[in-house]
């Protein structure tokens, strides 16, 4: 029996008050999308920003949908790839929306994964002083992270997301359809967000992932499920934290190691994407906290174990290319915008889901750390 998108579909809310707004998951929802636009949006006029690997596959069809339900639209394609999130093409990007005429109750729509998704949204948040915003993710990562939660921005040569504003969509829909274009190592790079969930705060989600992941890599229900619980768990805590002053930070589990990571292969996608940065991250999170006398080494083992077994990288000699020494990765750490005060800002943690905020890092310790897994 075929199920309907209808009954697949799954509906999280963000509860933020008078900007308060729905994920919807499941499938056919970018055939859908201009029903739900329409019934958000005063306007009538959008502009779609998106990149020269996702338009080809899904622009005409979102751009069908919108005309369908009265709603004209302009697209702006960028290049794909980290190097996209840059000064350089944002320039461009409210250019065009401005040339568009794209007015506030009319809206910016992000076509893309999180490349796509944080510099569109940043563009909404200063074109006009704050456009509407509205959502497709079309990446595991972007429908389970970067698409929820307001955050929007580039990168600096000082490091990753150091550019940007809070600014919220008004609804995201996350067609868990295109899911099945990506790429294997796209997929797994999302997977390390969705397992991510678990290590924070959800111990028997992770155990669930452990169980069910293949079943998750291979689609239908079990993969709605696991998005639809990344949701609910983000929204859970960007309710609470919207601007990160608290409990949000615990969201960055694996970032801080990862952004230097990332930054220290000059966000090279060809070496090492997000999530990938993600997943080493998170296992040099519980080594470091093993090695803090936090956890027990037993947790970070079973973090490595589950991750390497979903074909994710795990530790940084599976970069290639080499990487710079480890007082170079503290620059980055550094300049990372989890540091408060000059103070090293981790999340670490006392086991699987037990993650909690480390206001005050000994500097030493980590560049002693890093010095030896550098050193294998």
């Amino acid at each position: 029996m075929t199920t309907s998108p209808a009954a697949a579909e799954r509906r999280v809310r963000v509860d933020l008050g008078d900007r308060s707004y729905d994920i919807l998951i499941g499938p056919g929802l970018i055939g859908a999308a201009g029903r739900e636009i329409a019934a958000r949006l005063k306007g009538r006029r959008v502009a779609i920003v998106t990149d020269e690997q996702v338009g080809p596959l899904y622009l005409p069809a979102l751009e069908a949908s919108l005309a369908a339900s009265g709603i004209a639209s302009v697209a702006v394609t960028l290049p794909a790839g980290e190097k996209t999130k840059s000064f350089d093409q944002l320039i461009p990007v409210c250019d065009a929306v401005l040339g568009a005429r794209i007015e506030r109750n009319d809206a910016v729509i992000a076509l893309g994964g999180g490349v796509v998704g944080d510099l569109t949204g940043f563009a909404a948040g200063i074109v006009r002083r704050g456009s509407r915003f509205i959502q497709v993710p079309t990446s595991l990562l972007a429908q389970v992270d970067s698409s929820v939660g307001g955050k929007t921005g580039i990168n600096s040569r000082h490091g990753k997301n150091l550019i940007g504003v809070f600014h919220q969509p008004d609804v995201v829909l996350a067609d868990t359809d295109v899911l099945d274009t990506l790429s294997p190592r796209e997929f797994r790079a999302g997977y390390a967000e969705v397992a991510k969930y678990g290590l924070i705060d959800m111990p028997d989600f992770f155990a669930w992932l452990e169980a069910n992941w293949r079943d998750v890599f291979a689609g239908g229900p079990a993969r709605i499920e696991a998005v639809a619980a990344s949701c609910a768990a983000k929204a859970r805590v960007v309710a609470a934290d919207e601007r990160e002053t608290g409990l949000r930070a615990l969201l960055n589990l694996g970032h801080t190691f990862g952004h230097a990571l990332e930054a220290a292969t000059a966000y090279d996608g060809a070496r090492l994407v997000h999530g990938e940065g993600v997943a080493i991250g998170m296992v040099l999170a519980h080594r470091f906290s093993a090695r803090m006398n936090l956890a027990s080494h037993d947790a970070a083992a079973r973090v490595e174990a589950h991750l390497s077994e979903v074909g994710l990288p795990t530790r940084v000699s599976q970069i290639p290319g080499g990487l710079p020494p480890a007082e170079v990765l503290m620059e980055a750490i550094a300049q990372d915008k989890k540091v408060k005060g000059g103070r090293l800002t981790f999340i670490l943690t006392r086991g699987i889901g037990q993650s909690f905020v480390a206001d005050d890092v000994p500097a030493s310790e980590v560049l002693s750390f890093l010095t030896d897994v550098l050193a294998g």
